[in-house]
């Protein structure tokens, strides 16, 4: 059996702002099981407890963290940088990783992080990712940020689900011009992962 060909792709899951990895792997169960039969999927919790209230509060259970923390119009970071080292610090000890899969704060993360991957700034000696799926993401909006991470197309496959009633519609759109022939499904929901099947 254990074929190289069978062998399934690493998937590392990053969870939305003041979520959770559980929260996150709730979230895809909505997803058929078989697309995950190709997967092995990893989800761990943001590096700092949510600073404030969580939109999940009552509907799953605390603890809730953030991967960074931002201002609204998210053109200015606090604790970025510490946030890209733990995740390269996590995908060496743990990786290899075939690929990233992120809602919101994580999908935008994730895109930053291809884009630092790409630009040969981050994990030179991790084999470039695979795969890339972004629920509801959007591009950082620093300049110093933007000349390096989206500088070039990213050259990685890439799954786009772009909601329409969501906040982060235009910004989901916008992101799908920084990879190479983006694979774009539009739903009609909002902020949310939607519901697969029809």
């Amino acid at each position: 059996m254990g074929e190289i060909g069978e062998q399934k792709m690493k998937i590392l899951c990053l969870h939305g702002f003041r979520t959770s990895g559980n929260f996150l792997r709730k979230q895809l169960s909505k997803w058929d099981p078989s697309i995950f039969a190709h997967f092995e999927m990893e989800f761990p919790d943001g590096i700092f407890p949510a600073r404030g209230k969580s939109d999940i509060e009552g509907i799953f259970p605390p603890p809730y963290f953030e991967w960074f923390q931002k201002n609204e119009d998210f053109t200015e970071y606090e604790n970025l940088e510490e946030c890209i080292s733990y995740l390269c610090e996590y995908i060496t000890s743990k990786g290899p990783f075939h690929g990233l899969l992120g809602f919101s704060q994580g999908a935008a993360l994730s895109a930053l992080f291809l884009g630092y991957m790409e630009q040969g700034k981050i994990l030179k000696e991790q084999p470039p990712m695979k795969l890339f799926v972004s629920i509801s993401g959007g591009k950082f909006r620093d300049p110093n940020i933007c000349n390096v991470a989206y500088k070039d197309v990213i050259k990685v496959k890439s799954v786009h689900f772009i909601g329409e009633k969501d906040w982060l519609k235009i910004p989901s759109q916008e992101l799908t011009t920084s990879f190479e022939n983006p694979l774009i499904i539009r739903h009609p929901q909002g902020h949310t992962v939607p519901r697969l099947g029809k």
